[in-house]
């Protein structure tokens, strides 16, 4: 595929922080390859934003492979974005399933999709791969062992790459954010409890959105070739820690 516009893939793009960062990547000049399970709502994205929508469940093998072939030419972004919580019971009484889940998705699936792109990346002349972690990677709280277990491991998969690629012209940069507002990410954690997926924000008067993501990722993957931020870490104002947050109710 002739494509003049660098390429820019993006991972659980089909709806929050995924969505938005295809969006901005779009504006910022980028042909982007949107990757997700839910093709419907990718093929809308692509069709709004001249894009590229591809199928793709990142804890599948296949289809990491299959999505890869498909992605057309040396691509310039990664935006490792799919991931995603389950639960937030005590380690004494929780689902090993849920672990199960979130190490798949957030760590295996950064994994696989970034080990099969990576010929893609070595092809550019500039490339940087983004790994979209949390304040969950940097800290601790009650309820959360399996999800920061996963974002810490997403932290050291990022250091780790970074010694890996030292010495050829791609850049790894970590994006941390605290407590995004988004349409999915708490309701998927509390399996649908929507009145318990509120009370997360409850109070907070301007929680983080995507598109605040958005535009780090933004700039991050448009600094110049020889700059690289290493770890982004994004928060609201009310938000002082990932236990303390002002809330005026």
């Amino acid at each position: 595929m002739d494509n003049p516009r660098p390429v820019a893939v993006v991972t659980g793009a089909s709806s929050g922080i995924g969505a938005a960062s295809a969006r901005r990547l779009a504006a910022e000049g980028f042909h982007v390859v949107l990757g997700a399970r839910r093709k419907d709502r990718l093929d809308a994205l692509a069709a709004e934003i001249d894009g590229t929508a591809l199928p793709l469940d990142v804890t599948d093998e296949a289809s990491v492979a299959a999505f890869v072939e498909a992605v057309p030419g040396p691509v310039k972004v990664l935006l490792n974005n799919a991931g995603g919580a389950k639960g937030q019971e005590p380690i004494e009484v929780t689902d090993p399933a849920d672990w199960q889940w979130m190490y798949e998705v957030n760590v295996i699936g950064t994994l696989r999709v970034t080990k099969a792109l990576l010929p893609a990346l070595k092809a550019a002349d500039d490339a940087i791969v983004v790994l979209m972690s949390s304040t969950a990677g940097h800290g601790v709280y009650e309820g959360g062992a399996g999800y920061t277990g996963a974002k810490h491991a997403i932290n050291a998969f990022a250091e780790t790459l970074r010694l890996e690629l030292n010495g050829l012209p791609i850049r790894v940069t970590e994006i941390a954010p605290g407590m995004v507002k988004t349409e999915e990410f708490s309701t998927v954690r509390f399996a649908g409890d929507q009145a318990r997926a509120d009370k997360v924000y409850e109070g907070v008067a301007e929680p983080l959105s995507a598109e605040d993501v958005a535009d780090c990722v933004a700039w991050a993957v448009t600094r110049p070739k020889h700059v690289d931020i290493d770890l982004l870490v994004v928060r609201p104002v009310a938000q002082a820690s990932n236990y303390k947050v002002h809330r005026t109710r």
